[in-house]
């Protein structure tokens, strides 16, 4: 690949951990205003994987990790869902002697290995003077690292769960909501059909925004939330009453992905981690649904009510953003460019109650960002609040917890 040259200078883009609609508009936003200020444009591609993989010999094929960005390149990407120049969980602080790229393998023999010195390394071949990295907590706490290691970081905050610190707003999180109350919608036909119970598991491991406004939008009767640890009998009484009430006998439940039963744990599907310590969730949907059927006749005459099980997954977070999540990244990205052009570094630009703003990217890291129980959730009802709406922001749940 040819030699990256100077202009102004270069800005450097990732995208980490799951996708979600509303990337390719952020890269869209920052690569065309980049590029009329005069600086170029390198995507780096998988997010830390590619910074620890890159080759640094001009001579080396590194088109797998990395990408000089153009108005033609990210204009065709820009409409869409996704993000066009990839993803991943790679967490270069801890990787694994497997995991390792090939070229340093006789470098970095360890069982877990810091390939810090080495993004550090490369992002130094490529010439980057500012790194905006997009992504959630895990991303982003790695993009804290580099900026105390001296990088010049200018984050965005993205995540479906809406739960990174520091901002009321996360990129993805309303494609999310306006899909999960769709589906939600969808599926209501065929609950009332058959006069089911309706239990859909969204995303969502340690806060229940995913869960929390669809629910407070209409889309269910009610919604179990991984800040508070439900009991199952009280679910069910609920929800066997909501369906009594109902003309069309069914009642619908969303179950948040981190969502514990009193007395339980977590449920997960594997006991497999990522780079970032985290097993794969699944299968709350499947418990709740399980128990529902089970303990539904005490409430129904001693009949069981049957249940309609789904989990939405990867269909929120799949195929185009919405306005907002269109909106709202075209939005960070020149927020991340006026910071750039006016030489302030180790940010991270948020959403605060309702206007633009930045705050210190430490904020990743120094705090949670969960649903007040208090303040928003009823846990006699299982249910959002609903109080005084006045001056609250735009989806009613800040950053405060």
């Amino acid at each position: 690949m040819a030699e990256v040259k100077k202009t102004r200078g270069v800005i450097g883009i990732l995208t980490g951990g799951g996708d979600v609609p509303g990337l390719n508009p952020a890269i869209r936003a920052i690569t065309i205003r980049a590029l009329r200020e005069g600086y170029q444009v390198i995507g780096i591609r998988r997010g830390w994987a590619g910074a620890i993989n890159i080759i640094r010999d001009h001579e080396a094929d590194n088109s797998s990790n990395y990408q000089i960005l153009s108005e033609e390149v990210v204009n065709k990407a820009g409409r869409t869902g996704g993000t066009f120049i990839h993803t991943s969980r790679t967490r270069p602080s801890h990787i694994s002697r497997e995991n390792v790229p090939e070229h340093l393998r006789d470098v970095y023999t360890d069982e877990m290995n810091d390939l810090t010195p080495e993004v550090l390394k490369n992002l130094d071949f490529l010439g980057i003077d500012y790194l905006i990295p997009i992504g959630g907590d895990d991303t982003l706490s790695y993009g804290v690292r580099l900026y105390q290691e001296g990088v010049k970081v200018v984050a965005i905050p993205k995540t479906m769960d809406n739960d990174v610190p520091g901002t009321d707003y996360c990129i993805g999180f309303s494609t999310c909501v306006t899909r999960t109350i769709s589906m939600t919608n969808s599926l209501r036909t065929s609950a009332g059909s058959h006069e089911r119970f309706l239990v859909l598991e969204v995303f969502g491991r340690y806060a229940g925004f995913t869960a929390m406004l669809p629910t407070m939008a209409g889309a269910a009767n009610r919604c179990v939330i991984p800040e508070y640890r439900f009991n199952i009998e009280t679910l069910t009484e609920l929800l066997s009453s909501d369906r009594a009430r109902n003309p069309s006998k069914y009642a619908v439940v969303l179950v948040s992905e981190g969502a514990t039963f009193e007395g339980g744990e977590m449920i997960f599907e594997s006991t497999s981690k990522d780079a970032y310590g985290h097993m794969k969730l699944g299968g709350i949907g499947d418990l709740v649904s399980a128990e529902l059927k089970e303990l539904s006749g005490r409430f129904n005459n001693g009949k069981p009510i049957n249940v309609i099980n789904q989990k939405l997954g990867y269909l929120v977070r799949c195929g185009d953003p919405d306005a907002i999540d269109s909106v709202v990244p075209m939005a960070y990205g020149n927020l991340a460019l006026d910071l750039i052009l006016s030489k302030i570094h180790g940010r991270l630009v948020v959403l605060k109650n309702g206007r633009y703003d930045n705050v210190p990217v430490e904020v990743v890291t120094s705090s949670k960002k969960l649903v007040n129980i208090e303040e928003h959730y009823n846990i006699e009802r299982l249910r959002p609040h609903y109080r005084r709406f006045e001056m609250k922001p735009l989806f009613i749940m800040t950053s405060e917890t």
